[in-house]
């Protein structure tokens, strides 16, 4: 199903036509007099007295053809429970048979500017559906014609929601898509094709790699018969040379585990694995579709992680971009892997302000912090405060995590500077977040968010309707608009 939005600047008349209208809290009524029949008004109030009036939306059926939604607003409402209201607004809609829907902005109650914009944008982000492999797709187009002079969003403002939008579909179809489509092949093609959007598009195949001495990211892949590559993407939207911000991600396109190969079960939602990946390149589509106002790259690693007779062995020693090395004692912990060759690589090659990885990495954040947050590991308490803010604001929330060099003695080795795991067992997250650290040579604020929980959603969450969720485009979206981008 698809949605289709329209704004005309004329106002609601009394219709047979589906509506919407907004109401005060606990479904105060008396301000939608004008837009419906002295006899609806009448059957709606009889029909609020029997409601739950603690619940956000009520739908009535007024007719077999007729039907009349009502959204309750609290007084100062936040932008992210406007979004919940649109996209429980979409919940309403995508379940009946009616297939055009009139918005009334007039009565909107609220002093927000983009009451109106936010509210589409979460009916827009819970409409998003993957569809691409059924042969028969669902064909209803729904309409929403959103009527009054309050919903004038302003053209910079239509762009902003656009491009977020984009950006993050864009990283939801990438996580979306199985190993045998999206493999670090055609991943690395789908990624030079943005350059038509004016992203600077660089990719390092094997051969570049080798010769960078990039064998921690290679080792993981050198068991597949797909390339590995990494891949950076420039976005400079400023004149100057002002240092870029950095999103470096994860891209195991699939994750067997290697030699030390996973249980069956449940290995397929290893497509996902490539998460972090996609929101960094849902991150910097979005950027360059709204022309943002800042200089950023996205460094993503991208590889397939499979158990061939060329793959990594468990005991086997890396030496990796940084010059340290590494005894891989489980080929399961691989995307630390890719990611310390990236993090080393983005530092010394950019000299960003800072840089913010993003990862599926760690099964055992999951077991902390379940679906709720992402776990944060940081170096830098400023950028910690501004990813947790940017996270509340618009409901991508992050809890911080220790890291702390006493941590440093369960993964030291005794055949390299360290090994990839911690044989002793327990801080799994931290373990794998303070491995990651020792990549950052240069004592750039760093950020490291493990969205394990976050990327992939087996029964929906208030913006997505199950699988993939775009975790994170959002997040850093606002993390810069809020505190970095110029005006």
């Amino acid at each position: 199903m698809s949605i289709k939005i329209s704004f005309r600047k004329s106002k609601l008349e009394k219709t047979s036509a589906n509506l919407v209208l907004f109401v005060a809290e606990r479904f105060n009524i008396r301000p939608i007099k004008n837009y419906i029949s002295r006899l609806e008004y009448s059957y709606i109030s009889d029909l609020l007295k029997t409601s739950d009036l603690k619940k956000r939306l009520l739908d009535f059926n007024l007719t077999s053809k007729k039907k009349i939604i009502l959204v309750s607003i609290k007084k100062n409402i936040k932008n992210s429970e406007v979004e919940n209201l649109g996209a429980e607004l979409y919940g309403i809609i995508n379940l009946g048979k009616n297939s055009e829907y009139f918005i009334n902005t007039e009565n909107i109650i609220n002093n927000n500017k983009n009451f109106i914009g936010y509210f589409l944008h979460g009916l827009k982000l819970k409409s998003y559906e993957f569809n691409k492999y059924k042969s028969k797709k669902e064909t209803r187009l729904i309409t929403v014609n959103v009527l009054g002079r309050k919903n004038n969003l302003s053209n910079l403002d239509q762009i902003k929601f656009n491009a977020l939008e984009q950006g993050t579909f864009y990283a939801r179809d990438l996580v979306s898509e199985p190993g045998n489509v999206l493999h670090p092949d055609e991943y690395a093609k789908r990624l030079n094709s943005l350059r038509k959007i004016g992203l600077k598009i660089n990719i390092y195949d094997e051969k570049k790699l080798k010769r960078l001495g990039m064998n921690t990211l290679l080792g993981v892949g050198q068991g597949s018969i797909r390339g590995s590559y990494l891949v950076t993407i420039e976005w400079n939207g400023l004149k100057n040379k002002s240092k870029p911000l950095a999103f470096v991600g994860k891209g195991v396109c699939f994750d067997t585990g290697g030699i030390s190969l996973k249980p069956a079960k449940f290995m397929e939602d290893m497509t996902y694995d490539m998460a972090g990946s996609a929101v960094v390149v849902g991150l910097m589509k979005n950027l360059a579709l709204r022309k943002a106002k800042i200089n950023a790259v996205g460094v993503v690693g991208l590889v397939e992680n499979m158990p061939g007779g060329n793959a990594l062995r468990p005991g086997d020693i890396l030496r990796s971009y940084s010059g340290q090395t590494v005894e891989v004692l489980n080929t399961d912990a691989e995307g630390r892997l890719v990611l310390a060759d990236a993090l080393t690589y983005t530092e010394e090659k950019f000299k960003p302000k800072f840089i913010v990885d993003l990862a599926t990495l760690t099964g055992a954040i999951i077991v902390a912090l379940g679906s709720e947050y992402a776990g944060l590991f940081s170096n830098d308490d400023k950028l910690s405060k501004q990813l947790i803010d940017a996270g509340e604001k618009v409901k991508e929330k992050v809890w911080r995590m220790p890291l702390n060099k006493n941590f440093d003695k369960l993964i030291d080795s005794k055949n390299a500077d360290m090994q990839n795991i911690n044989y002793i067992g327990g801080a799994g997250s931290t373990t794998a977040a303070q491995f990651l650290q020792r990549f950052i040579l240069n004592k750039t604020p760093w950020a490291h968010l493990d969205i394990a929980g976050m990327a992939f959603s087996k029964y929906g969450g208030a913006l997505n309707s199950g699988g993939a969720t775009g975790y994170g485009v959002r997040l850093l979206n606002r993390l810069i608009e809020d505190n970095y981008e110029h005006d």
